[in-house]
């Protein structure tokens, strides 16, 4: 990935769920522009080869086993960041899951749980923990979906739960502000192991190119653009706002 600007020369991020897809591109993007960058994902493997590659391109990164769902994990990622660099500028929360493709008066309770945890609650959560060292010019980013907007068949209580997510930032702006700006992007149809089920299939993968006006599928480095731009001083006067990257594809008036 080549990148020209700095613009966070000196400061330390944090991304969840980042050692592939859309979060190690932002994690990725975020250090190449000069942040520190603390990586997290569920199993240690995947953070110590995450690690090794961002390593390689010249980040700084300390990479930390975090299930988003668990206090202890979530509490340490906050607290050995600040051991290591004693403060955070940047939290973007990307952890997502979506266990079902179930109608939504179909799915199970614990799916329901599962999926309320994942996507808002361990978002709010972590956000309790890590918010007392956010401090001026910080910045939160949530990876929404354009599911949120009109969430389709199939990613029905996904789509909702990504919805609950456009309010959140609504709101968490309000309450953070002035020191903290809270954005959102809603990434379109990103071709990632997260995704294989929509993109991998040939029909259905030609259908959803037709679908946007630019023609194809979004790639992970136009969702880490749009984090890093959103994240950034470039945006300083940006917030409670969801940043659409999804080709054209329909979302809103």
């Amino acid at each position: 990935m080549e990148v020209k600007g700095k613009r966070f020369e000196g400061k330390v991020a944090i991304v969840t769920a980042s050692t592939q897809g859309i979060g190690f591109s932002i994690a990725e993007r975020l250090g190449l522009e000069g942040a520190a960058v603390v990586i997290s994902s569920r199993r240690q493997k995947n953070v110590d080869e995450a690690v090794e590659k961002l390593k390689g391109e010249g980040i700084e990164t300390l990479g930390l086993a975090c299930h988003v769902s668990n206090a202890q994990q979530r509490k340490d990622l906050i607290e050995k960041t600040i051991q290591k660099y004693g403060k955070i500028d940047v939290i973007v929360s990307n952890a997502a899951a979506n266990p079902s493709v179930d109608g939504i008066l179909e799915t199970k309770e614990s799916v329901l749980d599962k999926l309320w945890e994942i996507n808002v609650k361990a978002t709010i959560l972590l956000l309790q923990d890590g918010a007392p060292h956010l401090k001026e010019g910080s910045s939160v980013v949530f990876i929404s979906s354009i599911a949120a907007f009109q969430p389709p068949r199939g990613l029905s209580m996904y789509g909702v739960t990504k919805t609950a997510l456009l309010g959140l930032t609504k709101a968490l702006a309000a309450e953070m502000a002035p020191n903290t700006r809270v954005n959102c992007v809603a990434p379109g149809f990103v071709q990632t192991r997260f995704a294989d089920f929509l993109t991998t299939d040939k029909s259905r993968r030609k259908a959803l190119e037709e679908r946007t006006l630019l023609g194809r599928l979004g790639t992970t480095q136009d969702m880490a653009a749009a984090a890093a731009y959103l994240a950034s001083d470039d945006a300083s006067y940006i917030t409670g706002e969801t940043l659409v990257v999804a080709g054209g594809m329909p979302s809103r008036l």
